[in-house]
């Protein structure tokens, strides 16, 4: 009779000897795309971390899929994701250039790296990756234009390019993308106009760039961020009738022109930053609720509203109210004070409120009421008198508690 304990060791043995020739080898071609990754970047020397990327990046002793960092691999060893960089705060990230043997991990679906001192362009060839769903190249100094290859990544989800130096214009079909969601150029040296956004955006971001022309007719409706700040845009605000969804606009910094849009107001958008504009006319005083929203909803907390620095006129609209933030400073707002503003200020509601360098008549305050020690308040240089003080005033506000008599009764603010 078979001894079992043998039959069982001769078992054991018979699957170690198996094991390795079970694990999945990465693809040779996804194996040879590595190697050249490896020879195009290096890690960045540092005297405040030890950290170092490559360095299970050994090719003659590892398998890939389980020891190199910054990879994944599927069951049919390819890589499926890429991450280049340690990510780590104390880390200066790699130097190099991206090689355009990147298009050879054919399965990539995700390319992510950290920032770092990488320069170059962007290869072209990364159009050919169908799978991509996420690019994320940030903080390096990246040359060259955004390339038109990329418009050809229909899966692609999410694209940020901010932080390099690239230049040249939008391509116009990236912005058609069906898949694409998050779309961030931010801080380079793009120019051109805006391309139309007809795809399904929620995030786009092209703030500090060169950007010229005036915005899009048409927003995506499903937009909830936006930020074109610092650019040189002009024109009208339009396009925005269709946000109900919107959370965050940034205009500001441009040279947008016009009255603003009563559309802005009627959702109580918690963040609307639209300072150093030319924008003219006033505030809406009363804004029509929308159908499926009978009363327009109130301003909540954390809510920052930022029209400061433009030609605004009339009296202050009392649908701000309740904004966290409030900046109106710097404009040609008149009359006075509306009592809600007040009573936001005086209870904490809103914490900030700027007014300074209008022509306003009349801040109602209540006899020995005190502000909370929490709340900036700055009246300085209107037509108030006697005038209210200098207290949490910035220093930009200047020294003067009120304007010259003769320009509030030239302009009969008075």
């Amino acid at each position: 009779m078979e001894n079992p304990h043998a039959l069982l060791l001769l078992s054991l043995l018979l699957l170690n000897l198996a094991l390795p020739s079970m694990q999945q080898k990465l693809d040779p071609a996804d194996l040879r795309a590595l190697a050249s990754i490896k020879n195009s970047l290096t890690d960045v020397p540092s005297r405040r971390s030890r950290a170092s990327f490559f360095s299970t990046w050994d090719f003659s002793s590892s398998d890939p899929c389980s020891s190199f960092t910054g990879i994944t691999c599927s069951s049919l060893g390819r890589v499926t994701t890429l991450t280049l960089g340690t990510g780590l705060t104390d880390s200066p990230g790699l130097a190099g250039s991206l090689p355009p043997s990147l298009s050879d991990l054919s399965e990539l679906t995700q390319l992510i790296l950290y920032p770092g001192i990488v320069t170059g362009p962007i290869p072209t060839q990364l159009g050919r990756l169908v799978n991509l769903r996420v690019i994320s190249l940030t903080n390096n100094r990246l040359t060259g234009q955004v390339p038109a290859t990329l418009s050809l990544l229909n899966n692609l989800h999410t694209l940020d390019l901010s932080f390099n130096r690239l230049t040249g214009s939008v391509p116009s079909a990236l912005t058609r993308l069906p898949m694409l969601k998050v779309l961030i150029l931010s801080s380079n040296d793009i120019s051109g106009d805006i391309p139309a956004v007809v795809s399904q955006l929620l995030h786009l971001d092209f703030s500090n760039n060169k950007l010229t022309g005036q915005l899009p007719q048409q927003l995506p409706s499903t937009l909830r961020y936006i930020s074109l700040a610092s650019n040189e845009l002009l024109g009208p605000i339009s396009g925005m009738d269709t946000l109900s969804d919107l959370v965050h606009l940034d205009l500001s910094m441009n040279r947008f022109s016009g009255a603003l849009p009563a559309s802005l107001f009627r959702t109580s958008l918690p963040s609307l930053m639209l300072q150093r504009n030319n924008l003219s006319g006033w505030v809406p005083l009363v804004v029509p609720a929308a159908e499926d929203q009978p009363q327009p909803p109130s301003y909540g907390e954390g809510s920052i509203v930022d029209l400061s620095h433009n030609a605004l006129t009339g009296e202050l609209s009392p649908i701000l109210a309740g904004v966290e933030s409030l900046y109106l400073n710097n404009n040609r707002l008149i009359g006075t004070v509306p009592r809600a503003y007040v009573k936001s200020a005086y209870v904490g509601t809103t914490r900030t409120l700027y007014l300074q360098h209008n022509y306003i008549s009349k801040f109602p305050v209540e006899p020995g009421s005190a502000l909370p020690d929490t709340v900036s308040l700055c009246l300085s240089y209107n037509c108030m008198v006697p005038p209210i003080g200098l207290a949490a005033c910035p220093s930009s506000a200047g020294t003067e508690l009120s304007r010259p008599a003769s320009q509030c009764s030239v302009f009969n603010y008075g």
